[in-house]
């Protein structure tokens, strides 16, 4: 140009224009987004057009199809079912179980009733204690269990396991005085244990204004009625009764709990849970299990298939094209005498071979697993295990990459979610079945309660049936350092007795009776205390008093 000015073409020749500013691509229409995620003319950002869902709308049509894909995987995949049962194991154990807690001081306001204190609260704990464990533990005939098949920590076991996989767990409390007896149960409340597949709308209509994947609302979102099938769709011998719906009502007139429902909420106004822990990560798992399963069979080939024998000609196909086979054929009867007679050197108890003219053997390199498979495999499941609120090490059971601190660090970090994990789940599940127990408790045992007014069960339900949950404790690295730990935060008045025995899913007053046992013992069977008695004593009499002058120079002449 005359000018001196530069044009810039594009690939089809055409003059590329320069870009305007923001200011001028609004005005003109380009784009009125005043955030780049926003931007619809981005290359980036263009083609992603997610469609804004309902809370309810975005899951319940696609429920069953993601809960039976998670179900698949965790089933026939090695890492899924290891972070479940890890996540098992950190949140319910073996023996999860309550420790009354009952608020006095509010009993105490609400009633005018002094007598409701402290001392109240303990022997009422104690009592209430000894007979949860009587119904929900020790009891051989397990009537916790409507179908008598799990005590109460196995069946809080698999309804949280139904929670991270499924996505809910569901569980209604059945009236069964028919059971009661001496030598059979002593309460009529007993669990059933329902799988979320079954409670759906009936007919499997679409989702209403007061209908949300088989949870009946009313008009302020509050579930009042659950709808159940009776038979699970999958059962062929119940194909009458899985197309059946029973309308079990949330709870009775004066409040106890009927259908027990517990789902991680995401949004307001969800009424069903359905996306487990691994819905967000099911694709990678997906992708990686097709990986490992092709670098495995190519491994297994190759360690098979390690060497061949090259040979100049073939019987068939290349004598018939090159001439009449005679030549070929004679070569070919030479191979196979040689072998078949002559090639039997043995070197030790290992053959040595020997080849006929014109043959050589070719070996196969093993070349699989490809040597970026570990750390493809290290970053998915880096990636799952953020995902599913465990540490890698735990995922991976490879602690060989950490030392204490960022191991401790890590178990750190992952036990704040399983803590509150168990925290929501005994809040959402535990603590309603707890309390259709004790309300029945109340009337069958004899608990201890004080003189006066004394309301009833049902006014004050949340008073009464307090309490904390203690489950598996979190895990100590370095036992020496972390007991130091608790020791001076104790010292230091930073903790307590009780919340560091709650940590390693201890009651502190069990500790401290069967400590006061064991000094007792000790001194009965005339044994020296040790250390951590302190020298304390169970009596006041038994007391070691500290020597005197005399007694350190020797008995008095």
């Amino acid at each position: 140009m005359g000018n001196g000015a530069v044009k810039l073409l594009g690939p089809d020749g055409q003059e590329i224009k320069p870009a305007r500013s923001r200011a001028r691509a609004i005005a003109g229409g380009m784009s009125s987004a005043p955030y780049d995620a926003a931007d619809l003319h981005s290359p980036h950002m263009a083609a992603w057009q997610p469609f804004l869902y309902s809370p309810d709308g975005e899951l319940n049509p696609w429920r069953d199809r993601i809960v039976s894909r998670v179900r698949s995987l965790v089933k026939n995949d090695g890492w899924a079912s290891g972070i479940v049962t890890r996540t098992l194991d950190n949140v319910v154990g073996p023996n999860l179980r309550p420790i009354a807690k009952p608020d006095y001081k509010f009993l105490a306001n609400y009633t005018g009733n002094q007598a409701f204190d402290h001392v109240w609260a303990k022997e009422f704990a104690r009592a209430v204690d000894a007979n949860w464990r009587s119904w929900a533990g020790h009891d051989l005939g397990k009537y916790c269990d409507a179908a008598r098949n799990q005590n109460f920590s196995q069946m809080m076991r698999t309804a949280f396991r139904h929670k991270i996989v499924d996505g809910d767990a569901l569980a209604v409390l059945a009236w069964l005085p028919k059971r009661v007896g001496i030598g059979r149960a002593r309460y009529c409340t007993a669990v059933q244990l329902v799988d979320p597949d079954r409670l759906s709308n009936p007919q499997l209509q679409f989702d209403q204004n007061i209908m949300r994947g088989g949870v009946e609302i009313d008009e302020w979102g509050a579930a009042v009625a659950y709808h159940i099938r009776k038979a699970h769709a999958g059962d062929w011998f119940s194909a009458a009764e899985s197309l059946t719906w029973e309308r079990v009502p949330r709870e009775t007139k004066w409040g106890r709990p009927i259908v027990v429902h517990d789902f991680d909420g995401d949004r307001a106004s969800q009424h069903r849970g359905g996306a487990g822990i691994f819905t967000p990560v099911l694709e990678r798992l997906k992708m990686l299990i097709k990986y490992d399963g092709v670098e495995l069979d190519a491994a297994i080939i190759n360690s098979i298939f390690g060497a061949y024998v090259e040979s100049p000609f073939d019987a068939e196909l290349v004598g018939e094209a090159l001439d009449d086979g005679e030549r070929l054929n004679a070569y070919q009867q030479g191979r196979r005498e040689f072998h078949d007679d002559s090639n039997k050197l043995m070197l030790g108890n290992a053959r040595v071979p020997i080849l006929f003219p014109g043959e050589k053997i070719n070996a196969v390199t093993a070349e699989r697993p490809s040597s970026n498979f570990s750390q493809f495999e290290s970053a998915m499941l880096r990636n799952v295990a953020s995902c599913v609120g465990l540490s890698t090490q735990q995922v991976t059971g490879d602690w060989s990459s950490v030392n204490y601190s960022s191991a401790r660090g890590a178990l750190l970090e992952a036990w704040k979610t399983l803590s509150r994990r168990r925290h929501e789940f005994s809040a959402g599940f535990c603590d309603p079945i707890r309390a259709a127990w004790l309300e029945e408790a109340m009337d069958v045992d004899y608990l201890p309660l004080p003189n006066g007014v004394i309301p009833d069960f049902a006014e004050c339900r949340g008073a009464f049936s307090r309490c904390n949950w203690l489950g598996p404790s979190i895990d100590w690295l370095d036992p020496l350092k972390d007991r130091q730990g608790a020791v001076l935060g104790m010292d230091a008045g930073l903790s307590t007795l009780e919340r560091e025995c709650a940590a390693q899913g201890l009651d502190y007053e069990e500790v401290l009776e069967q400590r006061a046992h064991e000094i007792k013992m000790f001194d009965e069977l005339g044994i020296p205390r040790p250390d951590w008695s302190g020298g304390m004593g169970i009596n006041a009499d038994k007391v070691s008093e500290p020597p005197t002058s005399a007694t350190q120079e020797g008995p008095a002449k």
